[in-house]
């Protein structure tokens, strides 16, 4: 069976602290529904938008949010008719495709997850991400044929991944370990790291091996109780250098004994940066008790509202000049109505008269 190779580093128990102590103050943050589903689809599309960038994909995040909002569309010609980009049919394609493996994730049940780790969800995942981008014959198959992996600055082969025929036996023989209990007696973030990397080793399919490892990852941190309510995504940090992503994961590889201690450090390191990103975002809106205690009861806020909440979070105080230059639309006795009702709620408080009437958190 296989068995994955690493060291405890002091790093690792550094990053892992860091990651369980903002969890800590994650889990019991009192927010609203309405951010709690703001912070849930920033994560999701930053997901979407940097794990398709990383493969190439030129849209931006913009043009990326505008296909994700989009319900029901599966075709990247009906979802350009409706949004007007101009663009390539692959990139929209590969959005739409992503954000329906982040729905097919977000639907699994952790409760309820004997049988998960499979060939069937691997395929089913690489089956999502592929549709309407390669020959139908390879879309949640395993290659039949071999293939390399070239470096995005010189061209040159950086990585031959195994031979087609071993593809079933590696594929069983890892989803073995994933599955056994000696596994679980990992931590879960280091156990999420792994399944990142062997997969991307395997390189099962003709196509799309990145983004269905990192699919599967992210589902495993899920599973496992580290959702952090699903407002983090790690993609970002894999973009923000993408020449250090695959040098991290190639590392493994240049390695005599295929230790992946250094891999592990980058994976926990970026989840770490990410999830204390996160924590600050949280605090913020529940920086002192009265605000906790009106957000722990579930306080309605709208979209509005909750963009001039953002806003008073992070300037400290804002004027209704501010208010309009963020809510350009609007008119400013509808910011002004939206002001006085947070103030009625108890959330932020006014300060000043006429021309000097500022708004802040309430104390």
């Amino acid at each position: 069976m296989y068995k994955p190779n690493f060291q405890i580093t002091n790093n690792l128990l550094t990053y892992v602290t860091r990651i369980e102590s903002a969890k800590a103050v994650i889990d019991n943050s009192p927010l609203v529904p309405s951010w709690e589903a703001k912070f849930r689809n920033d994560a999701s599309l930053r997901t979407i938008h940097y794990g398709t960038k990383i493969e190439g994909n030129e849209l931006t995040k913009e043009q990326a949010q505008q296909v994700v909002s989009l319900e029901g569309y599966v075709d990247s010609k009906d979802a350009a008719e409706k949004t007007g980009i101009l663009a390539r049919d692959r990139d929209i394609q590969e959005v739409l495709n992503y954000r329906n493996v982040m729905m097919w994730i977000d639907q699994q049940d952790a409760l309820n997850s004997q049988g998960l780790f499979s060939e069937k969800t691997l395929k089913t995942l690489h089956s999502l991400t592929l549709q309407r981008l390669i020959d139908d014959k390879y879309i949640g198959e395993f290659r039949d044929k071999q293939v390399v992996v070239k470096s995005a600055t010189d061209g040159q082969i950086v990585f031959r991944p195994p031979v087609s025929f071993e593809i079933p036996f590696l594929v069983e023989d890892f989803l073995s370990w994933v599955n056994n209990p000696q596994s679980s007696n990992l931590h879960p973030i280091f156990k999420a790291a792994i399944i990142h990397y062997q997969f991307v080793f395997i390189h099962p399919f003709i196509e799309g091996n990145g983004r269905t490892a990192r699919a599967m990852a992210t589902l495993s941190l899920y599973n496992s109780g580290y959702d952090f309510k699903r407002f983090f995504s790690l993609e970002q940090y894999f973009d923000s250098d993408v020449e250090r992503y695959y040098q991290a994961l190639l590392s493994v590889q240049q390695d005599g004994e295929k230790d992946l201690t250094y891999w592990l450090e980058y994976f926990t390191y970026g989840l770490a940066l990410e999830i204390d990103k996160v924590k600050h975002q949280v605090m913020k809106l529940s920086k002192d008790l009265k605000l906790k205690k009106e957000l722990g009861t579930q306080v309605a806020l709208s979209e509005r509202q909750i963009i001039l909440l953002e806003l008073v979070n992070n300037q400290g105080q804002i004027t209704s000049s501010d208010a309009q230059k963020v809510l350009p639309n609007i008119s400013v006795d509808t910011i002004l109505r939206d002001l006085k009702d947070l103030i009625t709620k108890g959330v932020i408080k006014k300060k000043g008269v006429t021309k000097g009437v500022r708004y802040e958190l309430a104390e």
